[in-house]
């Protein structure tokens, strides 16, 4: 059956004893995907732009600007390890947080200093997260927390630590 068809408009007849010629490939072709021309996906932002910065990363320097913000303040905090945890620990697990119970999720603690490890204080970032809407109330909470976990490794009133605290 070598009936030739009849050609779509704007379209050339194909002759039916010609074969398109192919070219001997000289190296395996990857395949990449790349539907309809539009070339290959890439990364929505660049780098330097604060949308590529993952959530993780957001939430690591609105602690590391309260530490800041407390460092000018009380000098004595340079000392203090400032850790972002995602989840606080199983209470009764091997190095997990003691008295918390289902009502009352922590939103952060102080680890005193031990073998010469300096002394810490933890936020956990998805209690957090959970507890806020909006980056600017993301902030003040951690702003909060950090305060109170200071005052209380200073052993100090969270007033004292920074005179705003709760005015926002």
């Amino acid at each position: 059956m070598d009936t030739p068809l009849t050609p779509r408009p704007g379209e050339r007849p194909q002759e039916p004893h010609k074969e398109p010629r192919k070219e001997p490939r000289k190296e395996p072709r990857t395949r990449r995907r790349d539907r309809h021309g539009r070339g290959m996906r890439g990364p929505v932002a660049p780098p330097q732009v604060p949308l590529s910065a993952s959530r993780a990363e957001l939430f690591g320097d609105l602690v590391q600007d309260s530490v800041e913000r407390l460092e000018r303040r009380w000098p004595q905090l340079a000392e203090v390890e400032f850790v972002v945890a995602e989840v606080p620990g199983v209470p009764g697990a091997a190095g997990g947080a003691e008295g918390w119970s289902d009502e009352a999720v922590p939103l952060g603690g102080v680890a005193p200093a031990q073998g010469g490890r300096p002394p810490r204080i933890l936020v956990y970032r998805r209690p957090v997260e959970i507890r806020s809407k909006s980056r600017d109330e993301r902030a003040l909470l951690v702003h909060e927390i950090v305060v109170e976990q200071v005052a209380e490794l200073l052993g100090l009133s969270p007033e004292t630590v920074d005179p705003r605290y709760g005015q926002d």
